[in-house]
């Protein structure tokens, strides 16, 4: 039977698109039809060449349009929103049909019960403390199942892949010292690693700026990545620096991945503060070289300079030591108060980056305790100032009340990078979009339009159809994903139609929770979770398991 007379019992058919497949090549104009969740017809130019033109129950006219596999964020932080909003436009309305969380090295699996609380805590910033989640899981198998039991057994919002998170296995296995593990250590780490990903995980993330993970040796770090690389999976570090030491930091982790024969995908690899201005040439020269020699390398940016990040987060690495209570025990004591102070604004933290931590730069962008919210959108500079006080003694006031649970955003980027790292081969997209606090980034509501109306149609940093393979083809090719990714027959109905004439992100630093326009259809499985512009009551997403 061929594809026409297969379309003709089609659940829809999308008429007369510009089809941009998500291979870069130049987009074509087809009607597309689908069925049961799936491609079954792409026929090219048909109004023009007098086919039979395929058939189905429901017909949209995509006149003007440009129809794209779903975009796939690489870099998310939905791990409870997936949870605990069905709704969850924030992604939706941008047409991303797939997310990969479990970044930046902490996660809500694997746990026990003292790791969770722990974990929680720590990360309170970008999920909330999660109480109004039921932590039904500890193993990565079990948060995938619930995953896909999503809202009464219907679903989530749009699909989610899981990284590992390095730190969370770490906080299981060791505990949140600064200390080598010991050989049974590692062996338990070892065993972890390969569960999750036995269990569906698609790879690793680590964040070497934050507790526990930063206390991990390259010597662990390698042999964790070994039994990542035997499973098919990938690497994702939030690496060492992106800072005073980002180069040095990349090259490590270079090196690191092609010593243990893994590949490496690097998150938000940008070249920030104000050491890294117009240096991105150099990262993309060491990428490039890594490449030429057989290295498997990838890499996901957001499209805009400002980074974001919890405030504790600045803190030196010492004074994490020992998790969330702990620290809070040493910023109450105002000798150690003050040697972190020192740290951050004399030395360069590690955990800023190296640099020393200029205030005017830091806004904070959401807390946990209301009476706090007074400071949100402030920088910590002005706040002191309205305080009357100095910069560190109102941060180390916001870090104590807040219990750690203030976000920043870092106005520390440099546009020039931002538009070299976007052009590279390697590159793919992701938002590293925190959706808690008041005032979050608008890169969480926004990135992906924002790569299609700011750096494609204003710009021309981008051509339409290569911004699309950045965002769809290329991202489903790190994660192996055999039928996703791409508009073609057998493949998954996850695509989004968009006015490449309008589509621009609402989102905002002043409205940041402002959804995307010219992006009037998203479908997931083949259903409609974005039509007509609206959100509608479709939960078609499930856990994307390595396969």
């Amino acid at each position: 039977m061929d594809p026409v007379e297969l379309a003709d019992y089609a659940d829809l058919v999308i008429r007369d698109a510009d089809v941009a497949d998500g291979t870069g090549t130049s987009s074509y104009r087809a009607d597309v039809a689908v069925k049961d969740g799936r491609i079954v017809s792409v026929v090219k130019e048909a109004a023009a060449a007098g086919c039979q033109r395929p058939r189905a129950r429901r017909e949209l006219d995509a006149e003007g349009l440009v129809l794209a596999p779903g975009f796939i964020d690489m870099h998310a932080h939905s791990d409870l929103a997936l949870l605990r909003d069905p709704d969850h436009s924030a992604k939706a309305a941008q047409g991303v049909t797939l997310e990969v969380v479990g970044q930046d090295g902490l996660s809500y699996a694997p746990v026990d019960d003292r790791t969770l609380a722990e974990v929680r805590r720590a990360i309170s910033g970008w999920n909330g403390d999660g109480d109004d989640i039921d932590f039904t899981w500890r193993s990565v198998g079990e948060y995938l199942d619930r995953l896909d039991h999503g809202f009464d057994g219907e679903g989530i919002a749009v699909n989610a892949a899981y990284l590992v998170p390095q730190g969370t296995v770490r906080a299981l296995a060791v505990g949140w010292e600064d200390r080598a593990a010991t050989p049974e250590e590692l062996d338990r780490m070892r065993r972890l690693v390969a569960e999750g990903l036995e269990q569906g995980a698609v790879g690793m993330s680590a964040g070497l700026t934050y507790t526990s993970g930063m206390y991990a040796g390259d010597a662990e770090l390698t042999e964790l990545c070994r039994v990542v690389a035997a499973h098919g999976g990938y690497y994702c570090p939030h690496h060492r620096s992106y800072g005073a030491g980002a180069l040095e930091a990349y090259a490590e982790t270079v090196r690191l991945a092609r010593e243990a024969g893994c590949p490496l995908h690097l998150a938000h690899a940008t070249m920030n503060f104000a050491p890294n201005k117009g240096r991105a040439g150099e990262l993309l020269t060491l990428l490039d070289e890594a490449l030429a020699a057989g290295a498997d390398i990838t890499l996901d940016t957001y499209p805009y300079t400002p980074g974001c990040t919890t405030l504790v987060a600045l803190l030196p690495s010492w004074a994490g030591e020992g998790g969330p209570e702990a620290v809070l025990g040493r910023l109450a004591d105002e000798d150690t108060a003050e040697r972190i102070r020192h740290h951050l604004e004399v030395t360069g933290s590690d955990g800023c980056h190296g640099v020393p931590v200029e205030w005017e730069t830091i806004e904070i962008s959401g807390v946990t305790v209301p009476a706090l919210a007074k400071y949100v959108g402030l920088t910590v500079r002005e706040a002191a100032a309205r305080r009357g006080e100095e910069p560190w003694t109102t941060a180390r006031r916001l870090l104590v009340e807040d219990r750690l649970g203030t976000t920043v955003l870092q106005h520390v980027g440099h546009e020039e990078n931002v538009r070299a790292i976007m052009r590279h081969r390697a590159h793919t997209g992701g938002s590293d979009g925190i959706l808690r606090g008041t005032k979050p980034h608008p890169r969480a509501y926004g990135t992906f339009p924002r790569y299609l109306g700011r750096y494609v149609r204003e710009l021309g940093v981008l051509s339409l159809e290569e911004c699309v393979a950045h965002l769809t083809g290329r991202p489903a090719a790190r994660l192996r994903l055999p039928d996703r990714g791409v508009v073609r027959e057998g493949y998954r109905a996850d695509l989004v139609l968009f006015d490449p004439a309008t589509v621009a992100p609402g989102s905002t630093f002043e409205r940041p929770r402002a959804l995307p326009t010219g992006i009037p259809y998203v479908l997931i499985d083949g259903r409609f979770v974005i039509e007509d512009g609206r959100r509608t009551d479709v939960l078609a997403g499930r856990a994307v398991r390595r396969t």
